[in-house]
């Protein structure tokens, strides 16, 4: 199973609507919300997310910030 699930085409989309919620677009954003999505697609924990996403206590952080910010919604 792959790791990462977004193209290109399906990242320029993402990408417009992030926008939208007045998210900086940093160049890892896009393994921000790839690490999303894996944990999402295999029901793992934050803290069992492969290391190619990052940090996942960093990456679990940020997440719950825009959670509770109804950036995610």
């Amino acid at each position: 199973m792959p790791r990462t699930m977004l193209n290109d085409q399906h990242w320029s989309k993402l990408k417009a609507i992030v926008r939208k919620f007045n998210i900086y677009l940093k160049s890892n954003l896009r393994n921000f919300f790839e690490a999303i999505l894996y944990r999402i697609r295999t029901g793992c924990p934050w803290k069992d997310l492969p290391e190619v996403f990052g940090n996942p206590n960093l990456i679990s952080q940020k997440y719950n910030r825009w959670s509770n910010k109804d950036k995610l919604m």
